[in-house]
């Protein structure tokens, strides 16, 4: 699944799932690149430690998270009320970088977690909030050490997929995948190193 001739002939690997589609691009950005951004947002995002309630006790999210976009575009998700902070140059450039591959998007927000090391997680769990209404475009952007991703289906969790996400490595999901799959960072104890994923969306107000 080739993509435009004027970007240094990227490509991204396609995977039609039951239920969804999902592209996965390795070289999204060079190594020097994924570094240099991974410094840069490292030490300038606003990373909230946030909590969650679970059975009435109140636990520190196994990750660090911030939210930027555009003003007005609030979201909620497992109970935590996120307000944007502006576009840093940053942030907005990799936005229209990644929306040269997907023409038909216009992504309002983004959704950054720190993974500081192994021992930070995301839980199984599907990009499906009512803000990002009706088979939502997800882009997701990895920078900082490689972690692995977890895809499995609803109604047949013995449909699964696995992908080791190196720095510069983009994922798209589109479609149905947000009502028909979970996706996971799973626990990596072996992995000191930290990351950050960047999910770029679309709210609909």
């Amino acid at each position: 699944f080739s993509q435009l001739e004027n970007n240094n002939k990227k490509e991204f690997e396609r995977f039609s799932l039951e239920g969804g589609e999902l592209l996965f691009m390795k070289n999204f950005l060079t190594e020097i690149e994924a570094l240099n951004y991974f410094k840069i947002l490292n030490s300038t995002i606003n990373w909230r430690q946030e909590e969650i309630k679970y059975y009435g006790k109140i636990y520190p999210v196994p990750r660090k998270t911030a939210w930027y976009g555009y003003e007005g575009f609030d979201y909620s998700y497992s109970g935590i009320n996120c307000r944007p902070e502006p576009w840093t140059e940053e942030l907005l450039h990799i936005k229209l970088e990644i929306e040269k591959f997907l023409p038909n998007e216009n992504f309002n927000s983004v959704l950054l977690n720190l993974y500081r090391n192994g021992n930070d997680k995301v839980s199984w769990h599907a990009d499906d909030e009512k803000e990002l209404g009706l088979n939502p475009t997800i882009a997701s952007l990895s920078i900082g050490a490689t972690r692995r991703f977890d895809l499995k289906h609803k109604d047949y969790p013995e449909l699964q997929y696995k992908f080791e996400l190196t720095p510069g490595s983009l994922i798209i999901m589109k479609g149905a995948l947000q009502h028909n799959w979970l996706h996971q960072i799973p626990v990596q104890k072996k992995i000191n190193e930290p990351r950050i994923n960047l999910t770029f969306r679309t709210i609909k107000i």
